[in-house]
């Protein structure tokens, strides 16, 4: 199987790069397994106390690829889902580095993460709308906790897309950065240098205080399941179909 993911470490940060540039990085169910293994790698690994995920080539991820997403009911979905899912699952730091355009699933895979650092030509767009398509992924619960109501809403049924800019502004970026790699593994040194436990326990006890009782991790998952159903009914949809063929034709 083609290298679809790159994984390297370094001064105790696994980077993780999906790695399909011709494609934009589009996600198939290839690249999503990759993703979830080079996840769950990262976490086995005692050396590793951080992970950066980011794209290679120009785009950071342009979401789901078409025909796999066009072929996928309710069980292609969940595996489609399971890369990015495990970044939102994961027990360390986790941060992107949004070098380009982060679509649709690509803009989930940002969204999973701890931390978004944008890069100059990052744009975050949900395209879910504009492709007729229910979001999915836990995409309208991420949205909203990471912009707020209004703003979600703004993206999800008006179109919003944020460029680097204005991510940062809504917060859904943490800071722009010439270089968001290297500002990304700047900002991992700190949980690098720290004890791994720590870390671990840190991550954790923020994840059960954000809603007391609760852990965002099954919120995540709720949301998920919640939009599966929606999200399966819409690409079987006529309506889908069409954009997805005049797509194609493109």
């Amino acid at each position: 199987m083609a290298d679809l993911v790159l994984y390297e470490t370094a001064d105790r940060v696994a980077v993780i790069t999906v790695n399909d540039p011709d494609r934009r990085n589009a996600v198939t169910e290839a690249m999503s397994e990759q993703l979830h293994d080079s996840v769950r790698r990262a976490e086995g690994d005692p050396q590793v106390h951080a992970v950066v995920v980011t794209g290679a080539g120009k785009a950071f991820c342009a979401g789901a690829d078409l025909s796999a997403l066009g072929a996928a009911a309710k069980e292609g979905l969940e595996r489609i889902y399971a890369g990015f899912m495990a970044v939102g699952r994961c027990a360390l730091p986790t941060i992107a580095a949004v070098n380009g355009a982060a679509v649709g699933a690509g803009m989930n895979l940002a969204l999973t993460a701890d931390i978004r650092i944008a890069g100059p030509h990052a744009m975050f767009d949900p395209r879910f709308q504009k492709l007729g398509i229910h979001p999915g992924g836990g995409a309208t619960w991420m949205l909203q906790r990471a912009v707020g109501p209004q703003v979600a809403r703004a993206a999800l049924l008006f179109g919003m897309r944020f460029d680097a800019q204005t991510a940062v502004r809504h917060g859904l970026a943490l800071e722009v950065a010439d270089d968001p790699l290297a500002a990304a593994l700047a900002l991992a040194a700190g949980p690098a240098a720290a004890p791994r436990e720590v870390v671990l326990a840190t991550k954790a006890s923020m994840r059960a205080t954000a809603i007391p009782g609760f852990s965002d991790i099954d919120h995540h998952e709720a949301a998920k399941n919640v939009e599966l159903e929606p999200q399966a009914a819409s690409i079987e949809s006529p309506e889908f179909r069409a954009r997805l063929a005049a797509a194609q034709r493109r």
